[in-house]
């Protein structure tokens, strides 16, 4: 295949001599950057500097409906729910700890902030997220 320049009556290259000049590669699943490009087996996106396979975005296409997240002793967690601190948490600017035993009611699940699943407020300690691993559901 021939493409055409709209300065000059010549072809200017082709598809077979510089093949990513007509590449059909996927956009970027993080900033939807279409300027992705292939490393060796991964993807690449130039803006955010994201890598993945094309292998592992074909298998999240398939599975559309939301991941379970379950709490420390493998219980399904659900928005609303009351858990409890099953170890005790440093809090970073804090003189205290939030104690094992704490009651946090009222979670609420976040899938897109890493480690982190649990957005809540608990008491004394103000609003924070917590990870799903050290909490028991109540």
């Amino acid at each position: 295949m021939v493409v055409n320049c709209s300065e000059y009556s010549r072809p200017c290259h082709s598809a077979d001599q510089y093949p990513w000049a007509m590449s059909q590669l996927p956009p970027c699943p993080l900033c939807t950057c279409a300027y992705s490009y292939e490393m060796g087996a991964l993807l690449v996106c130039p803006e955010c500097a994201h890598e993945w396979s094309l292998e592992s975005e074909t298998s999240e296409a398939v599975s559309d409906e939301p991941s379970v997240i379950r709490d420390s002793a493998g219980n399904v967690l659900a928005d609303g729910d009351t858990v409890t601190v099953v170890k005790d948490l440093k809090v970073n600017g804090r003189p205290t700890n939030i104690k094992v035993g704490t009651k946090v009611r009222n979670i609420r699940l976040v899938r897109d902030n890493g480690d982190h699943d649990i957005d809540c407020k608990v008491d004394g300690f103000g609003a924070m997220y917590l990870k799903s691993s050290v909490v028991r559901k109540s």
